[in-house]
């Protein structure tokens, strides 16, 4: 099998240190004065394992795709200095979880990407589903939570978190991955990348229609830690009582 073409999602995401604030009653995030990132899933895992393969000579060339405004332009460019050849925008806010599967599916269609990478959640919603969805449109292998990758020939061997433990499958290519901690680890660009990364390829294109399944209501902070209440070892019915009416886990 000659050099595959990985296509790796990644989201524009505020960066950690960001103190959250909302907007419009509560209904959008306040981005002034926001420093935006890769999200950290998809960047130390998705992208980087993808660089790991191309330098395998198992790869010859590896297309970052984001759905989102012009203004995340920057972050795409943060990608390119890590090592990624070129990039797709697709020209549109992200709205929810399927939209935004639909649009990065339908470019992945129409360009024969052998292997699709994405991190397991974004550090901002924590939905972990655009990846399923990207291989449910697409009626592909999807492996969620990923710890390892490894390709030989036409079949990929990945290694992943199940409850209780971790499970090794075997899938043929083409296929849809979602990165966990493990699959790679967290480089820094140099200067030749942060260099080359100016002039790399960014190409924008328009989306399809498609209709969002869900909208968002209303933001809420959480709310800070509770003191913690010290129950005896011989009062259970007060433990049972507290669980059901305070922690409201049972």
């Amino acid at each position: 099998m000659p050099p595959m073409k990985i296509l790796v999602a990644i989201s524009n995401v505020p960066d950690t240190t960001t103190k959250i604030q909302f907007t419009d009653a509560d209904t959008k995030f306040n981005a002034s004065g926001v420093t935006f990132v890769i999200n950290p899933y998809d960047e130390w895992y998705a992208l980087v394992r993808a660089l790991e393969l191309k330098e395998a000579n198992l790869a010859e060339k590896i297309t970052l795709i984001h759905v989102g405004a012009p203004d995340s332009e920057a972050t795409i460019r943060k990608g390119f200095a890590l090592g990624a050849d070129d990039a797709v925008r697709i020209n549109m806010e992200a709205q929810d979880a399927l939209t935004v599967a639909e649009q990065i599916a339908n470019y992945a269609q129409s360009n024969s990407y052998e292997l699709i990478l994405v991190g397991k959640e974004t550090i901002n919603y924590n939905g972990s589903s655009v990846g399923a969805m990207i291989a449910g449109v697409l009626n592909q292998p999807f492996v969620s939570l990923a710890t390892k990758l490894n390709i030989a020939g036409n079949t990929a061997t990945i290694e992943h978190d199940i409850d209780g433990g971790t499970q090794i499958v075997e899938c043929s290519l083409p296929l849809v991955v979602s990165c966990a901690k493990g699959m790679a680890e967290q480089r820094i660009p140099n200067m030749r990348g942060i260099m080359a990364a100016r002039t790399k390829p960014l190409t924008v294109i328009q989306p399809i229609e498609s209709n969002p399944l869900t909208s968002i209501k209303s933001f809420a902070l959480s709310t800070g830690r509770t003191s913690c209440k010290m129950i005896g070892e011989d009062n259970l019915d007060e433990l049972v009582h507290l669980l059901h009416t305070e922690a409201k886990v049972i």
